[in-house]
């Protein structure tokens, strides 16, 4: 699952491939504020087919959060 997110990141967001690993804080370490936090929620909507509430989304500070989100909805 890390690595499907990594993808997204990286292709949707535009994150430097190199920066994404799981303990990587989304604002601080991938400089992605709320606008691209939206984008990102929707391109994991899209490519995992989950839907992400706002009060799940403003809650994600690492990478691993957003895994762990994802995979929980996909189980």
């Amino acid at each position: 699952m890390f690595e499907e997110i990594k993808a997204v990141l990286v292709n949707a967001i535009h994150v430097d491939p190199t920066l994404v690993v799981p303990t990587a804080k989304l604002r601080e370490d991938l400089d992605i504020d709320s606008l691209a936090a939206v984008e990102l929620a929707l391109e994991l909507e899209s490519a995992f087919e989950v839907r992400i509430e706002d009060e799940e989304l403003v809650k994600l500070v690492t990478v691993q959060d957003v895994v762990d989100v994802v995979s929980s909805k996909k189980a």
